[in-house]
């Protein structure tokens, strides 16, 4: 459980990570981007990035090896319609695994050939994060601890030029009745006896139920914005008596019961 004043990103920026990339999956554009993203969760102390860097495809990558230290291993597609990358690739973080070096993985790639390996590693007592596009398939991303869409990423680095505003506003998906429907349940799961919920336990079920959550999804920063912007919650700021930073709290409002009736 996470108590008031503590989150689970707390836990999580103390792994040591190692950090696997699908290169034949994953487009080089944004890689500064996601390994920033990367070390809010914790120290990549492995980096790795898998392909055959005989293929011209590839050839973007090069440069960005070197300015973010990421090793490329070299990984010869000996079978037509084989994809040799991600079988080095999982053979490697069985290697790590065992090696006893990092507390966490984090599996950058789209393909759903990687969910039975994220489970592996999750049932191994490990810390899984994904990254990967919007066309990943469900499998994958729910195998782990929490996944993190590339998309909203690219928005964050965009300048805000009008073109930059209307291509992040494309990349932020409309909430649905499902998202509100499973905010409320979890407000409801941790509430006490008055019906309200320590927002940091909130943000940390959520992620458990729903791995791929996450408010920069709809266009919010953090959790607080976006559960105001639905109408539907009641927020409560309390004094924290450990921390000058004050804690928040919410509560389903008698709307929110209402409309998940109807």
């Amino acid at each position: 459980m996470i108590y008031p004043g503590t989150t689970n990103q707390n836990f999580m920026n103390n792994l040591n990570l190692a950090v696997l990339i699908d290169g034949d999956n994953i487009p080089s554009a944004h890689i500064k981007e996601m390994m920033e993203e990367i070390t809010k969760y914790g120290n990549p102390t492995i980096k790795r990035i898998y392909g055959d860097w005989t293929k011209p495809n590839l050839s973007k990558w090069k440069n960005l090896l070197l300015e973010n230290a990421i090793t490329p291993i070299q990984q010869y597609g000996y079978t037509s319609g084989k994809n040799a990358t991600d079988s080095a690739m999982i053979i490697d973080a069985m290697d790590i695994l065992y090696s006893g070096k990092v507390t966490g993985f984090c599996l950058v790639s789209s393909d759903s050939d990687f969910t039975r390996l994220a489970t592996r590693l999750r049932e191994a007592g490990m810390q899984v994060i994904g990254i990967g596009e919007k066309k990943t398939p469900n499998p994958f991303i729910v195998a782990c601890d929490k996944f993190i869409y590339i998309e909203i990423l690219k928005g964050q680095s965009e300048k805000k030029d009008d073109t930059s505003i209307n291509s992040k506003r494309n990349n932020v998906d409309k909430i649905t009745q499902r998202d509100i429907n499973l905010i409320r349940t979890t407000i409801s799961d941790l509430s006490d006896d008055d019906g309200w919920a320590f927002l940091g336990d909130v943000g940390s079920l959520l992620q458990k139920k729903q791995p791929n959550f996450d408010s920069r999804n709809y266009g919010f920063e953090k959790l607080t914005p976006l559960i105001r912007s639905i109408g539907l919650f009641e927020l409560e700021q309390r004094e924290n008596p450990k921390s000058k930073h004050k804690l928040i709290f919410v509560k389903n409002t008698e709307k929110a019961v209402s409309q998940s009736k109807k």
